[in-house]
């Protein structure tokens, strides 16, 4: 894959890549119109969808940072997305375009003085991996294989001028409307913001490893802080084949349901004693060792969760709590879900949508034992993500709802029960996360 030298970094610059994109995607849809005339509807759609897919990512590729960050958001929502947009996107998760060997020698004398070769026995100018907010290098000292992940110049910079070029178009697309409707978009830029500090992850990784060292079939890289900085972080080198490979080809049952109980564990853990959860659960951040045990190797996002989120989220995980009308009703006005300038008609559809998603969506969590392949339970979230898409009259309603806190603990969960399901894992203990 071709290497690149500079990333435009500047509000300006930025602006006019994304002008650039919507350009193209206009001209697809002029070309639409004219080949649904020639050919079927079906066919026209599905060729426009591939070229909008393809133009959107190969303008925010370039980009990387926050605007490539959303694409990989983007890419786990299978239910919503065509198919073209979740292919394309997938690969924002570990395959974009990396930095040429110069600009990887300007990171390394910039931050700690040296080339990367005086400072490693061995290091690889050319990366293995690259993603939205970093890439990843082969290195050696000592004779132990390492894995040097370096932040691409000026991404940190770029956060809020991307997020203020998105929120328009966002606004739009969710119907958010009020006042107080910027806490949501504080939330995600302070979230990515975090994500560029490899200080903070470095001391979020070593953290979230003690804590789950001790969980069966897991396993994490050794993190060294002195060949680490806030745009570098080194660690051990894991061999494995990401997840998504993994699932992608014909797999062991028996590993597989190992694997999957590892994973449910392993959040679990996280969520209820830790109240903390690596919050960016996409294939990409999952390895498969030959021993069939799961690796975790980025620790960039993390949620830490209120006791005033947790306790009323988790409450409404139960089912006699979900029937229970008045304690339901309540329980939604402490979730900011319900708001009390809300309508009457507000009330009552916002009251039956979420009594409709949390009595599907909190399935597993009810259950000793839940069968993650089950293909009825996928089926009837995909219906419901397209039912309430399409929604004419959830587009009338203000979008401006929920505590800030959903936006990452409903992306954990909507990711996890996607990893699960692509793993097929059966017979998954729900409380095992318990004995640990």
């Amino acid at each position: 894959m071709k290497s690149i030298d500079k990333i435009p970094t500047s509000k300006i610059e930025r602006a006019s890549k994304l002008f650039k994109t919507g350009a193209k995607v206009g001209v697809n849809y002029i070309k639409f119109y004219g080949d649904k005339i020639i050919n079927s509807e079906k066919e026209a759609k599905e060729r426009l969808h591939e070229s909008n897919a393809s133009d959107i990512y190969d303008g925010l590729k370039t980009m990387k940072g926050s605007a490539l960050k959303v694409a990989q958001m983007l890419s786990m929502e299978k239910n919503i997305l065509p198919s073209a947009y979740v292919e394309k996107f997938s690969l924002s998760q570990f395959s974009v375009p990396p930095l040429s060997a110069p600009l990887i020698v300007k990171t390394f004398n910039q931050y700690f003085g040296k080339h990367p070769n005086e400072l490693f026995d061995y290091f690889d100018l050319n990366s293995v991996n690259a993603a939205s907010i970093g890439q990843v290098h082969k290195a050696e000292i000592n004779n132990e294989k390492l894995a040097v992940k370096i932040q691409y110049p000026g991404i940190a910079k770029s956060i809020s001028s991307d997020l203020a070029l998105i929120k328009p178009i966002a606004i739009k697309m969710f119907n958010i409307k009020g006042k107080d409707s910027n806490k949501y978009f504080r939330e995600v830029e302070d979230k990515l913001i975090e994500e560029t500090n490899y200080v903070l992850e470095l001391n979020q990784s070593q953290e979230i490893v003690d804590a789950c060292k001790h969980i069966p079939n897991l396993s994490f890289p050794k993190y060294y802080n002195k060949y680490s900085t806030d745009r570098i972080i080194t660690m051990s080198w894991m061999d494995g084949i990401h997840l998504s490979e993994y699932t992608g080809k014909p797999f062991n049952k028996e590993d597989a349901n190992k694997l999957g109980q590892a994973l449910w564990d392993f959040y679990m853990f996280q969520i209820h004693i830790l109240k903390k959860v690596h919050a960016d659960p996409h294939p990409g951040n999952f390895l498969i060792s030959k021993k069939k045990e799961l690796i975790v190797i980025d620790f960039g996002c993390i949620k830490t969760i209120p006791d005033e989120f947790y306790e009323p989220y988790f409450e409404l995980a139960k089912k006699e709590n979900i029937d229970n009308p008045e304690y339901f009703e309540k329980t939604l006005f402490d979730l900011e879900i319900l708001r009390e300038d809300d309508s009457a008609e507000e009330t009552v559809f916002f009251k039956s949508l979420f009594y409709e998603m949390l009595s599907l969506f909190t399935q597993p969590l009810q259950k000793e034992y839940f069968d993650f392949s089950d293909e009825l339970f996928f089926g009837k979230i995909i219906e419901l993500g397209t039912k309430y898409a399409k929604s004419t009259e959830l587009k009338k309603m203000n979008g401006n709802r929920g505590s800030k806190h959903f936006i990452y603990i409903n992306r954990t969960f909507f990711g996890l029960y996607s990893l699960m399901h692509d793993l097929k894992a059966t017979h998954v203990k729900i409380d095992s996360y318990l004995k640990y």
